[in-house]
């Protein structure tokens, strides 16, 4: 979402965003299958085969199918089958990354209590990062910096799994690459092709290890689930296999900074949308019913989620065609039942002489919906910030082979640096946050039971939401202003499907921009 987003696709940025864009497909198009009952026939196999196409893999505990055909009659003939809720092509139908403007076995849970230790703030670059102060991840990890036995699972364009300040926390045996549908472990099938889930992973689990940068959770694992490509494209197909994944391997948590499915809103009264839809519900509950808590970002458009009236952006890889919607039309992960969304904010209030921060100003960029946004968090913010955030955006890890627009160097490796930084923003930078804050509270409150179990995503949900900082929607004659720009210019950035002004609706408690307000760290593991 080059401009505006963090989540069409991927929604970050340099100032990053996302940005559902619709990719054309190659010689053979990957296919949704969605059976009605939830399991697949054990003809499966045999009847793609006769209705043209190559079976891929099965989903048998979500009853969905991933198949590929070049067959203009695939779907017909599938869909013909009694057995068959639906037949999707995915070809054009993902999500893609832009920038607002300018090991064998799993590894999972084991019983009983969680070891944790306390994490130390004193990287060399840990003096830029405003926004875990913000969030006062400092002072929690004086109590904790989170356990090697809970696992964070970060759902995008894969991890940088060579990176300093991430290769000891990654788990390699829990990395997969989910582009075709099927899980190819490894973290080296995993690797970053973009590096936007490089900057994802480092703010949830970077280590405090001397180089760089701290993690909300720095001595948390973290797995790279690639569904996104080298384009940042998120195909259905990615998504479906990257949450089976997360919820096979029992990983406690999931960072979803991206959007997925056809078109940036998708409506259920459209067949191929209902299919794909469906589908990736099932697998997001199939992920939570074992144990996953999803954390995603509310998306780069400033639009609101839960009144949406117009989708002008899809299909973004050709030309967008302009159609009304209603409250029918849903973002997934965002807006799919038990995921903790997440808006974003800047930082434009100063500090005290305590270090404590107040009403930050959800940043101009972020989208938020009072159904939709359960707490909020940094982001950055370019255009509205305090000389205390340098420029407003949030640094993290990324690959030193990829392209950054504010690129910083570790000064501990000045020469030819092994480790890459960069500052981005968007709403790809908030859910981090609440994602690390997720692997915080497992680490202090989940001692496992003898399956395995931890503490369930609701309750881990339900004390994020609880130990936020209440924010209240702000008085608009007090938005910021800048020297010769028009009157009140926050408001000037308006929905860019809607059209509309941002409004903050709600009271003080919960509200449409900040849900329950500002995710906070400390208070979150009762510090």
């Amino acid at each position: 979402m080059r401009g505006r987003r963090t989540s069409r696709g991927l929604l970050a940025g340099a100032t990053v965003v996302l940005s559902l864009a619709f990719a054309s497909s190659a010689s053979a198009d990957s296919f949704i299958v969605l059976y009605k009952g939830n399991a697949v026939p054990s003809s499966a196999k045999a009847d793609v085969g006769a209705a043209g196409g190559t079976f891929v893999h099965a989903y048998d505990q979500i009853g969905v199918a991933i198949a590929r055909s070049d067959s203009a009659t695939f779907a017909g003939k599938l869909g013909k089958d009694s057995r068959v809720d639906g037949v999707a092509s995915t070809a054009g139908f993902a999500s893609k990354l832009e920038e607002p403007d300018a090991g064998s076995g799993s590894s999972g849970p084991q019983p009983g209590p969680l070891p944790n230790a306390p994490a130390a703030d004193a990287d060399p670059l840990s003096p830029l990062q405003w926004d875990m102060r913000q969030i006062h991840t400092p002072q929690a990890h004086a109590t904790t910096g989170g356990s090697k036995s809970v696992l964070v699972g970060d759902i995008d364009t894969g991890l940088d799994y060579r990176h300093p300040d991430l290769a000891a926390n990654i788990s390699s045996a829990d990395s997969a690459d989910c582009n075709t549908g099927k899980p190819i472990p490894g973290a080296t099938n995993a690797d970053d092709l973009d590096g936007h889930g490089t900057h994802t992973a480092g703010t949830i689990a970077a280590a405090a290890n001397g180089i760089g940068i701290v993690g909300v959770a720095p001595n948390v694992r973290i797995a790279g689930i690639r569904a996104g490509n080298a384009d940042g494209l998120f195909y259905p197909q990615a998504v479906v296999c990257a949450f089976m994944w997360a919820g096979e391997r029992k990983m406690d948590v999931t960072n979803n900074s991206y959007f997925a499915d056809p078109y940036e809103y998708n409506c259920h009264n459209d067949p191929t949308q209902q299919a794909i839809w469906k589908a990736e519900s099932r697998a997001i509950k199939y992920a939570q019913s074992r144990g996953v808590t999803v954390v995603a970002s509310a998306g780069n458009d400033s639009d609101d989620l839960s009144h949406p009236s117009q989708d002008r952006t899809s299909p973004d890889d050709t030309t967008p065609v302009t159609r009304d919607i209603t409250n029918a039309c849903n973002v997934v992960p965002v807006e799919v039942s038990g995921v903790v969304g997440v808006s974003a904010t800047g930082s434009t209030t100063q500090g005290t002489s305590e270090g404590e921060y107040a009403d930050n100003l959800k940043a101009y960029y972020s989208s938020f919906g009072v159904s939709a946004v359960d707490v909020t968090a940094p982001g950055g913010d370019r255009r509205f910030f305090t000389a205390e955030s340098g420029n407003g955006r949030v640094l993290s890890t990324y690959p030193v082979a990829k392209t950054c627009t504010v690129p910083v160097q570790d000064p501990q490796d000045p020469a030819e640096p092994l480790a890459g930084y960069c500052y981005l923003q968007g709403t790809s930078m908030a859910g981090p946050h609440v994602a690390g804050i997720a692997a915080l509270i497992v680490s202090r409150y989940g001692e496992a039971d003898a399956s395995g179990a931890r503490m369930s995503p609701g309750r881990v949900a339900a004390r994020i939401s609880q130990t936020a900082d209440p924010q209240a929607c702000p008085d608009p004659d007090t938005l910021p202003t800048q020297p010769g720009s028009p009157p009140r210019p926050y408001l000037s950035f308006t929905g860019i499907n809607s059209g509309a002004v941002q409004e903050c609706q709600g009271g003080a408690g919960h509200n449409s921009w900040y849900g329950n307000g500002q995710a906070d760290a400390l208070n979150a593991i009762g510090g």
